[in-house]
């Protein structure tokens, strides 16, 4: 688990292609490695990865044929930056939000504008995201905990989110390699993914009957989209 507040930028030293899938080289760049072992999680650019050689300033991550096809490190090569971030631990502030590591698919950034010191981005996402984001809602993009400033869907059904980056953002993350056309990792907020399965009745909490329909305890798709927790 990690907060999608990004630690360091690493840079792309390799990629080898093995049989699919590949094992990715990295120059993790400022992180401090000698906290790092064989076998932690780091998250690169979104994607939770596992340390499989450490060779310093250089970690080595395999990267599954799955992993490849649901996120953007299949476009990566050599002199790429990645956003990198250890695994959450007790005594880590939790900044940002609950982020897994788990990308749930690709977005693709269609305008990038100064606003102010800040900067405005949007992002085209892939339909069968579009149910999980809610304006104000908290969204991962490349691994960066970014809130949900406003969110459009069109007659088509496809979904655009804005987000606002702040200059401190901005300078710490791979956001300033961002431009138009570019593939960018893409994980919804867990609560929405159990929302999603208390609606559809699949876990069904006290006070609740199977197809969620609701009883006393007044859990209705209208009670959920009043506190954010589902589109209106």
């Amino acid at each position: 688990m990690f907060t999608g507040l990004v630690e360091a930028l690493g840079r792309v030293n390799r990629v080898e292609s093995n049989g699919g899938d590949c094992r990715l080289w990295l120059d993790m760049g400022s992180l401090p490695l000698d906290a790092v072992n064989v076998g932690d999680s780091i998250s690169i650019s979104g994607t939770c990865l596992t340390v499989v050689v450490l060779a310093p300033p250089l970690c080595a991550f395999d990267v599954s044929l799955e992993s490849l096809r649901v996120t953007s490190l299949a476009e990566v090569k050599a002199g790429d930056r990645v956003n990198v971030e250890r695994s959450l631990t007790l005594n880590k502030p939790l900044g940002g939000h609950m982020v897994l590591g788990h990308v749930d698919g690709q977005g693709r950034v269609v305008s990038c504008c100064e606003a102010g010191r800040s900067w405005r981005i949007e992002i085209e996402v892939q339909d069968e995201l579009v149910k999980y984001i809610a304006p104000k809602g908290s969204i991962t993009l490349d691994g960066i905990s970014l809130t949900v400033n406003d969110f459009t869907v069109s007659q088509a059904g496809s979904g655009v989110l804005s987000v606002n980056v702040i200059p401190h953002t901005y300078g710490m993350t791979t956001v300033q390699d961002w431009c138009v056309g570019r593939a960018v990792n893409v994980e919804v907020d867990v609560m929405a993914r159990y929302v999603e399965a208390l609606m559809r009745g699949g876990v069904k909490p006290v006070g609740m009957r199977a197809g969620g329909d609701a009883d006393s305890s007044g859990l209705t798709l209208e009670t959920l989209a009043k506190h954010g927790f589902a589109a209106s």
